[in-house]
């Protein structure tokens, strides 16, 4: 795993079950790992990518997840279709270990559309989910009482000033295991 990038993930979607709601927005930063002797790997940025993905149902959406992620027709009008995404994210994030705040989330809709799209999941089979990385790290930090993306952000110091965007949260997520990490 040491040698492998590291492909930070956000995914934005019409609710909260990928059996029925669809990711609209896509983000990943993918990161290389450049050893330090003693003191864990440097994170190195090269890359960064967002997509709008364009909803087949949204009147299945939940209104909530619509408002909270910020979904409007005109911001989606050139929006793509799912496949070419998932054809690109799958080349982009090639080997690539699969980091999430909630993976389980993210890593479900990721899942589902790689079905869906009948495109190939080349990722790495290792996964790192931030949120028990920062349970772990801060457990005894007096301010940690919640371990949200926000939360974490906030006690780190991290700033996300577009929450629930998938860029922002995945450049809020970044720097964020990057803090955790001394990375």
């Amino acid at each position: 795993m040491k040698l492998h990038n590291l492909a930070f993930i956000d995914t934005e979607t019409t609710g909260l079950d990928p059996n029925k709601h669809e990711i609209i927005e896509l983000a990943v930063i993918v990161a290389k790992q450049i050893p330090r002797e003693g003191r864990g790997p440097k994170l190195e940025v090269i890359e960064e990518y967002e997509w709008k993905i364009k909803p087949l149902h949204i009147e299945t959406a939940e209104e909530q997840a619509l408002r909270v992620n910020g979904y409007n027709e005109v911001d989606w009008m050139f929006a793509l279709d799912l496949k070419p995404v998932m054809e690109e994210f799958s080349k982009k994030t090639e080997s690539a270990i699969f980091v999430s705040h909630n993976l389980t989330f993210d890593y479900n809709f990721l899942m589902k559309a790689f079905e869906e799209t009948g495109v190939e999941n080349r990722m790495h089979y290792g996964k790192l989910d931030t949120i028990s990385i920062a349970f772990a790290r801060l457990y005894d930090a007096p301010l940690a009482e919640r371990f949200s993306l926000k939360a974490i952000a906030e006690l780190l110091k991290v700033e996300n000033t577009k929450a629930h965007t998938a860029l922002a949260d995945t450049r809020a997520l970044f720097e964020s295991y990057r803090k955790l990490m001394g990375a």
